[in-house]
C-alpha cells in the first residue's frame, strides 16, 4: 500500500510502510548510510503528516518484517495483548501522540497500557514527537524490578558500576569496584565486560563479584558481560550466576549475528530462574541494544535503525528482564554521527522502551572518531534523568580503557542525582548509610568520615594491576 501527502504544493509518495516510517525519522546516519532516510526537510514533514493520519491498527495488519520470515515480528504479532490495546485502538499515530501529552495518560494507565502497544506504534509516535515530548510522556512511565534490591521507584536513579580491565586483573577490576562504592555507584549492578572470552575466565570473575558482594552483604547484583552460551556453561559448572546478560536486535537475522534466537534466550532465561538467586525479586536477565547493531549485520530488512531498535525491546519484553540498557553513541558515527542525533536517539530509545513496560537504562555514551564530546553527554543525562531514566553508567573516570570509547563517570551520577534530587535504590542507600559512606539524605561524607572498607580488598589489591 503506497502513502502519500502534500507539502507547499508538492505532493510526496511513500511506497510502503517501511519507507513512510524511514522518510519521517529524523536524521541520522545509518538511515542515510542504508539509502531509506528522507532525502529533504520538505520530504521529512510530508512524511510526518501522513504518519500522524495513520490508524494504529494499521500496525497490526502489516508487518514490516514479514512473519513467515522473522520470529521477532511473530513474538510481536502473537503476543500482543488487544484487551490492553482497546482504550487507544481507535486512534491515529497523531491521536496517540495527542494523547500520550494529555492528563489522562497517566502512570497507572501507561503501565495498563504497554502490553497493547507494539514496538512499531511506539516507534511512529516518536517520529512525531520533540525532544521535550519524549522526555515528558516517559516521565510518567515507572517500571519497577527487583533481585537484591529495588530499580525503578520514583525518585531514583541507579548506576551500574563498570569495572573493566583490558587483562581482567582481579586487582584492576577490584580497585575499580572499591572506587565506585567509595563514590555510592552500584546500585544496578556490579557489571564486567571481560576482555577474554573463556568460560574459565569467566567462572572466576563470577567468584570474584560474588565473594566480595556476599563479604559485604552488599544488596546488589552482578554480572559478567559474555555470551549467553558461555553463561549457560558457567551455570552447569556451578558459578554463582545473578543475571544472564544478552545484546539482543530487533530482526531474527540481528540475533542470528549475535548467535542467540529465542528458543536459546529461553533456556537461559529458564536456568537462570532455576538458580534461585535473588531475595527480592526474579528479574534475572540484563539486555543491551544500540541503534545501528541491526545495520551493521545487513539484517535492518529495509526499516530504519529507530524502528528496529524499538522492534529488540519486544524481544527483551519477554522475559521481564531486571535491566535493559541502550547504549546510545556505542556502535559510531557510521549510525549517529555527532552529539545531536546521539542526543535524539538516546531520548527516542528511553521513550519506546518505557512505553514497551521496560525498565530502561542508558549508557550515555559515545566512540572517540564522533562528532561529540562530554558536553553532549552531560546534556543528555540530564536530559534522561528528567525523563526518568533507571539507571546510568558509572566508569572510572567516565573513559572506558578495556572498550575504548567515553561514558559517564562516578562524578556524573552523584552531580545529577544532587541536582534532581535523586536517591539510589532504597537497600543500597541503606547499606551505604550503615557504613557510614552516605549521610541520611544520601550525600556522601568526608572522606575522614568513612571506614576503611578498603581494608578488607587489601588482600585482592596486591600486585600489579595490568
Amino acid at each position: 500500500m503506497a502513502y502519500r501527502a502534500s507539502i507547499g504544493g508538492e505532493t510526496f509518495h511513500f511506497a510502503t510502510l517501511a519507507d513512510l516510517m524511514a522518510k519521517a525519522t529524523p536524521a541520522r546516519s545509518g538511515d542515510q548510510l542504508a539509502g531509506i532516510a528522507a532525502e529533504s526537510a520538505q520530504q521529512r514533514v510530508a512524511a510526518r503528516e501522513a504518519l500522524a493520519d495513520l490508524p494504529l491498527t494499521t500496525f497490526l495488519q502489516q508487518a514490516l518484517v514479514p512473519y513467515e520470515a522473522d520470529e521477532v515480528t511473530r513474538l510481536i504479532v502473537d503476543s500482543h495483548d488487544a484487551a490492553a490495546f482497546m482504550p487507544v485502538a481507535h486512534l491515529t499515530v497523531g491521536g496517540l501522540r495527542d494523547w500520550l501529552l494529555s492528563d489522562a495518560a497517566t502512570t497507572p494507565v501507561l503501565a495498563a497500557l504497554a502490553p497493547g502497544l507494539t514496538p512499531e506504534m511506539v516507534a511512529a509516535v516518536s517520529k512525531l514527537m520533540r525532544n521535550q515530548d519524549l522526555i515528558l510522556v516517559a516521565s510518567r512511565v515507572r517500571v519497577v524490578t527487583q533481585f537484591r534490591n529495588t530499580i525503578g521507584l520514583p525518585g531514583t536513579l541507579a548506576v551500574r558500576l563498570q569495572p573493566n580491565h583490558p587483562a581482567d586483573s582481579p586487582a584492576g577490576i577490584v580497585a575499580s569496584m572499591l572506587d565506585g562504592l567509595m563514590y555510592g555507584a552500584g546500585d544496578a549492578v556490579i557489571g564486567i565486560n571481560p576482555a577474554a572470552d573463556s568460560v574459565s575466565a569467566l567462572v572466576q570473575l563470577l567468584h570474584l563479584l560474588d565473594e566480595l558482594i556476599a563479604r559485604h552483604q552488599i544488596p546488589t547484583q552482578s554480572c559478567v558481560l559474555t555470551h549467553v552460551t558461555n553463561t549457560l556453561q558457567a551455570i552447569a559448572q556451578g558459578a554463582p550466576v545473578d543475571l544472564v546478560f544478552q545484546s539482543v536486535g530487533g530482526t531474527e537475522a540481528t540475533n542470528r549475528s549475535f548467535g542467540v534466537n529465542l528458543a536459546l534466550l529461553d533456556e537461559a532465561h529458564a536456568a537462570a530462574l532455576a538458580l534461585k538467586r535473588g531475595p527480592l525479586g526474579d528479574n534475572v536477565m540484563y539486555f543491551e541494544t544500540g541503534q545501528g547493531s541491526a545495520l551493521s549485520a545487513n539484517a535492518h530488512q529495509g526499516v530504519d535503525q529507530q524502528t528496529i531498535e524499538a522492534r529488540a525491546y519486544a524481544v527483551a519484553r519477554r522475559y521481564r528482564p531486571l535491566l535493559v540498557n541502550t547504549v546510545v553513541g556505542f556502535i559510531g558515527p557510521e549510525y549517529l554521527y555527532d552529539g545531536k542525533q546521539i542526543i535524539r536517539a538516546g531520548l527516542e530509545d528511553h521513550f519506546c522502551g518505557k512505553l514497551l513496560g521496560l525498565p530502561m537504562g542508558g549508557d550515555i555514551c559515545y566512540t572517540n572518531h564522533a562528532d561529540a564530546d562530554s558536553d553532549d553527554m552531560d546534556n543528555l543525562l540530564v536530559l534522561l534523568a528528567a525523563a526518568g531514566l533507571n539507571f546510568m553508567m558509572g566508569v572510572p573516570g567516565a573513559d572506558d580503557v578495556m572498550l575504548n570509547y567515553q561514558s559517564t563517570s562516578f562524578h556524573d551520577a552523584l552531580f545529577v542525582r544532587q541536582l534532581l534530587g535523586l536517591k539510589r535504590a532504597p537497600e543500597f542507600e541503606a547499606w551505604l548509610q550503615r557504613l557510614g559512606l552516605t549521610d541520611a539524605q544520601g550525600r556522601l561524607l568526608p572522606s575522614t568520615a568513612r571506614p576503611a572498607l578498603a581494608g578488607s580488598f587489601s588482600p585482592l589489591l596486591q600486585g600489579p594491576a595490568g
